[in-house]
């Protein structure tokens, strides 16, 4: 099982499409950002930030289509500078990963699949905003560590 994750500057999840391992990335790529429109219009500059998976001509298309700027790392080349944003995705998908069921998912049902992505997501949603409180507000019965 793969995922396409869309995330925000700070890592939260803001949707993930599964699918079968053996597929190409570039046909996600549609569906992955279908899944921003739910939050409704979005920033004038937004940037996209896809890896060597991606790398596709029909990827550098669907892009210009929608507006879209960014980078993608190529194949058999060092990755570009913009594309070192990506470790916000990276470490994303390593906060899902944490999540066994995910990495060892024997799942056949979509929905259960679907299921165990949006839970995790929540799960991290959650932890970020905790962490985040922590970081900026003061409270009886704080603890002493950040979580």
């Amino acid at each position: 099982m793969k995922r396409s994750t869309v995330v925000d500057a700070d890592g939260l999840p803001l949707g993930a499409i599964a699918a079968p391992a053996n597929r190409h990335d570039s046909p996600l790529l549609d569906e992955t950002l279908d899944a921003l429109e739910a939050l409704g219009p979005l920033p004038e500059r937004v940037s996209v930030h896809l890896d060597r998976g991606y790398d596709s001509k029909s990827t550098r298309e669907k892009l210009e289509a929608r507006g879209l700027t960014g980078a993608i790392a190529e194949r058999g080349k060092p990755a570009p500078l913009q594309a070192a944003k990506r470790w916000v995705v990276e470490r994303t998908n390593s906060w899902h990963n944490a999540h066994k069921k995910l990495v060892w998912c024997t799942e056949r049902q979509g929905r259960v699949v679907d299921f165990w992505i949006a839970f995790s997501e929540v799960v991290i949603v959650v932890r970020r905003l905790v962490r985040r409180a922590w970081t900026h507000y003061r409270w009886e019965g704080r603890p002493r560590r950040r979580p």
